[in-house]
């Protein structure tokens, strides 16, 4: 259960499908370097519901070769260079979504439905550009009452970072239950932790509700501070001069190498 960055970054096999969270979910920034280095390629990301930074950096190190989103920024730093740069020359895939969307593509894997159902794509153009998804009548309706299935969204590894998981491999996720939507959804889940703690997490009436049970995570990895640049909830706040200077850096090929050549001597 508990492993090391490298050997879950292992895990991730070219072509498969990782589910990474929205900016303030708990990214594992701390797996993005590993994830590089073991340069599994031709990824389909899905971002939950939006990317950032780690999608950004798997972009611009050239290991994506599909991004399903409904949008990819870096907040008060602007754009993602590298992420935008790859969708104007056509070197990755886009497949458009909402918020709305993305949660149920997963809520149906983990109920194991083929699909969900939405109503509120109707009559937008994202919907014109979503071939997968089907618009059907609402067989209880006694007249024309058009729906959207939204395919289930079956992630190969959902990868996040939590503050603390336990020995048994509970992870503490709190509020952030699109964490656990993730897990539910995914074949394999990897997670970095801030700490190990030796009380089951599972058992203690005040972390029980917001723990995720070790049943549905592969690995755990202790990575203090890592989420940073982002923040973590409750640990440390998010670092907006480092996001500001890799925006900068990265508005450039070279500028993004030598950006991630920088961090490389950091974490050496």
């Amino acid at each position: 259960m508990q492993g090391d960055l490298r050997s879950m970054a292992s895990r991730v096999r070219p072509g498969m499908c990782l589910a990474l969270p929205v900016d303030y979910a708990g990214v594992s920034m701390a797996m993005t370097a590993p994830l590089i280095q073991n340069g599994a390629g031709d990824l389909h990301l899905v971002c939950v519901p939006t990317g950032g930074l780690q999608v950004d950096q798997l972009i611009g190190a050239g290991l994506v070769g599909l991004v399903e989103t409904s949008a990819v920024s870096l907040g008060e730093a602007g754009g993602a260079p590298r992420f935008n740069a790859a969708v104007k020359s056509g070197s990755i895939r886009l497949r458009d979504a909402t918020c709305p969307a993305i949660h149920a593509g997963l809520m149906a894997a983990q109920k194991g439905s083929p699909f969900m159902p939405m109503r509120g794509l109707i009559g937008t153009d994202v919907l014109r550009h979503r071939q997968d998804w089907r618009v059907i009548d609402n067989p209880f309706a006694t007249e024309g009452d058009p729906v959207v299935l939204i395919p289930a969204i079956h992630p190969d590894i959902a990868i996040f970072h939590a503050p603390m998981a336990d020995r048994s491999g509970n992870v503490w996720i709190g509020r952030r239950r699109e964490l656990a939507a993730m897990a539910y959804a995914s074949s394999q889940t990897l997670v970095t932790v801030e700490r190990i703690v030796e009380q089951n997490l599972l058992a203690d009436e005040t972390t029980a509700a917001g723990t995720l049970p070790a049943l549905y995570v592969t690995e755990v990895a202790q990575a203090p501070r890592g989420a940073w640049p982002y923040g973590l909830w409750g640990e440390y706040p998010t670092d907006t001069a480092e996001l500001m200077r890799y925006a900068s850096a990265a508005r450039s090929a070279e500028g993004f190498a030598d950006y991630m050549a920088g961090q490389a001597k950091v974490q050496a």
